[in-house]
């Protein structure tokens, strides 16, 4: 079992920034593949990026490439989308997901076994 607690979400301007992070705790962090998805109000769940489990290879939808980055940090147990040049589409509630080891297509939520609660980005114009 892996528990995931994001945070760092807010309120900020168009063209600004945020950082959110993602706590985890249980089994053994490191090995776990991580993903940010996020949920506008009614859209569906979207991909925005991954990381896997050793940090090298990253994963990002296109509309993010460039703007979003992703890192993970083994030793704190901890992972963080760094996002900038922020822009209204992308206000939603953003979650860290935790997917088992040897995980292919990280870009689908279904291959997640855990989620975080969210954290409400909202981006104003």
């Amino acid at each position: 079992q892996v528990q995931l607690v994001e945070s760092g979400g807010g309120l900020v301007q168009a063209g600004g920034s945020l950082r959110l992070s993602c706590a985890a705790s249980g089994r053994t962090f490191s090995v776990y593949a991580m993903g940010w998805f996020r949920q506008a109000p009614g859209k569906e769940r979207e991909f925005v990026a991954a990381i896997s489990w050793g940090g090298p290879t990253t994963y990002y939808r296109d509309s993010v490439r460039g703007r979003f980055t992703i890192s993970r940090d083994n030793a704190k147990a901890m992972v963080y989308l760094q996002m900038n040049s922020l822009k209204p589409e992308d206000t939603a509630v953003y979650y860290c997901a935790a997917a088992p080891p040897g995980t292919a297509m990280l870009t689908l939520g279904v291959k997640y076994a855990y989620w975080g609660q969210g954290t409400q980005v909202t981006v104003s114009s």
